[in-house]
């Protein structure tokens, strides 16, 4: 009777090949990647939504102009940057529309024009810090399968090659090499499934996030354009 072999994971690691310890490396790579991009971003989306939220409640309360300048010139933070950004780009851009242009090479766009341009590309650039990661966690949860699906294709074709070559074909002999070979396909669906819900949540957070700049940059507009704080906007 023939001694049992071991199966498992750490017999899996001691017999593969180098191409299968290279995609169990890539795997572990995008395992480490992915979540250190997880933590980041859940301790930033926590923070933004409570500075914000304090930051918001500060412009409400503003009741001109005057203050309003004040109240952007504070100190900038990770957390306050994009807020404030919007608030700067459109106290410049109004103050840019009232200098005097006689003599100018060529005509500008209309104060309200150029305004709404600042706004939305103060907005465009904080779009663009949000989404700071979410690529890395798109391509770990696309890719990270078919890594381990290549890794598993790989370890039945060595398995089979190695009970080709002992001449022993009975179940025993033939379920031990294939199922752990599945091994690199559970890892990659392990590596990719937190990443696809994370990415999801950080895109939904992305999006309600950016309505708030809209909206910001709406209430900015028209506090801006009437020197007026804007009321029930």
């Amino acid at each position: 009777m023939s001694e049992q072999q071991p199966f498992g994971f750490q017999s899996f690691i001691g017999q593969t090949d180098a191409v299968g310890m290279f995609l169990f490396l890539v795997l572990l790579v995008m395992s480490v990647a992915s979540w250190t991009v997880i933590m980041n971003k859940t301790r930033l989306v926590v923070g933004l939504g409570r500075a914000e939220a304090g930051l918001l409640g500060e412009f409400a309360g503003l009741q001109n102009l005057d203050g309003l300048r004040t109240w952007a010139n504070q100190p900038s933070t990770a957390l306050n940057r994009d807020i404030l950004g919007i608030v700067q780009a459109s106290l410049s851009a109004a103050q840019w529309a009232q200098l005097d242009r006689v003599g100018a090479l060529i005509s500008v766009e209309s104060p309200s024009e150029l305004l709404s341009r600042s706004l939305q590309q103060a907005i465009d650039e904080a779009s663009s810090a949000m989404e700071s990661g979410q690529t890395l966690l798109a391509s770990v949860a696309s890719s990270a399968p078919f890594v381990g699906l290549f890794g598993t294709v790989w370890g039945i074709y060595h398995a089979l090659l190695s009970i080709g070559a002992s001449g022993q074909s009975s179940l025993d002999q033939v379920a031990g090499p294939v199922g752990e070979a599945l091994i690199m396909t559970a890892l990659g669906l392990a590596v990719a499934i937190p990443a696809a819900l994370a990415y999801n949540a950080f895109q939904r957070q992305t999006r309600l996030r950016l309505a708030r700049l809209e909206r910001l940059a709406h209430r900015l507009f028209v506090f801006v354009s009437t020197g007026l704080p804007p009321r029930g906007l």
